[in-house]
């Protein structure tokens, strides 16, 4: 029998690149269709971060969050709703003084970075475990923040996506986990390819699999062209996989992908060659340890 795989679909990201492929959704309406396309092309999890509707830049406003999930629940679609906290943990040095926060930065307080898991109670959402250089900004996760936000997510009834970009972090969630912060089996994203993360490689992917705490479920992914190349290993490797246009714009060498659900709809083709299939909705939850519906 085919080894059921979760799919996630990571709809739009925070990154500039609506200007890139016009395929990426903006609004909350647009957002939550291509969620649903997703869903019905085979992804049981869908990724979420909001735009403003005007410029497309990243927000972290509930109210845009609180109408993209009204959108999809009123639908009453049966996909697993995973919601970003990595807003709010951007910081860039000012000019001349370092110690000052220079524009672009979003630092924010735990309060700040989990209000709409609060208000809104999604199955699951992210923790990135992750303090570096994340581009030509810094990425700010203390262990302190850390561990308030894992109560706030605890207390919404949600479990935290633990995303890691690098071996060092994996022994950070490890200890988070041994304090009891963070629940057991844990739940991780492995995040490759993301400048100046780990690289997406094969040997990168299985050493970060391989310092995971035993019994925990994972999944992977990498960006731009190694997106695929990165499922093949993740499903092989006994893991679930991540694609979207968050973490790439192209269906194939030069071809801008149209939508997310076709980005979802090659990876079922190419988690079939694999033995795979992908799971439903319920399969994931049981996969991933959470509540049936």
């Amino acid at each position: 029998m085919a080894r059921k795989t979760v799919i996630t679909c990571a709809l739009t990201g925070s990154f500039d690149t609506p200007k890139k492929n016009p395929a990426v959704p903006v609004s909350p309406e647009a957002i939550a269709r291509s969620a649903l396309e997703a869903a019905e092309a085979g992804a049981a999890v869908v990724h979420i971060h909001v735009r403003d509707p005007a410029t497309g830049a990243p927000s972290m406003d509930l109210e845009l969050y609180r109408e993209t999930v009204e959108r999809i629940r009123g639908r009453n679609a049966d996909v697993i709703l995973n919601l970003t906290t990595g807003a709010g943990g951007r910081y860039v040095a000012g000019e001349p003084d370092p110690a000052v926060a220079g524009p672009g930065t979003t630092l924010a307080s735990p309060e700040a970075r989990t209000r709409h898991v609060t208000e809104l109670r999604p199955e699951i959402c992210t923790l990135d475990v992750a303090t570096m250089n994340f581009g030509e900004h810094a990425f700010l996760n203390t262990p302190g923040h850390l561990r308030a936000m894992a109560g706030m997510i605890r207390e919404a009834g949600a479990k935290p996506e633990i995303e890691v970009f690098d071996l060092g972090q994996i022994e950070l969630a490890r200890h988070l986990v041994a304090e009891g912060h963070l629940a057991t089996p844990p739940l991780f994203q492995i995040c490759l390819g993301i400048p100046w993360g780990a690289p997406a490689t094969p040997e990168t992917l299985l050493q970060m699999r391989d310092r995971l705490p035993a019994g925990a479920a994972w999944s992977a992914f990498g960006i731009s062209r190694a997106e695929y190349p990165m499922l093949a290993v993740a499903a092989a490797a006994g893991g679930n996989v991540r694609v979207g246009l968050e973490d790439n714009l192209y269906l194939a060498p030069g071809r801008l992908a149209p939508s997310n659900a076709a980005l979802v709809e090659k990876a079922v083709s190419l988690l079939a060659h694999l033995d795979c299939a992908p799971a439903t909705p319920d399969e994931a939850r049981q996969i991933f340890g959470l509540p049936p519906r």
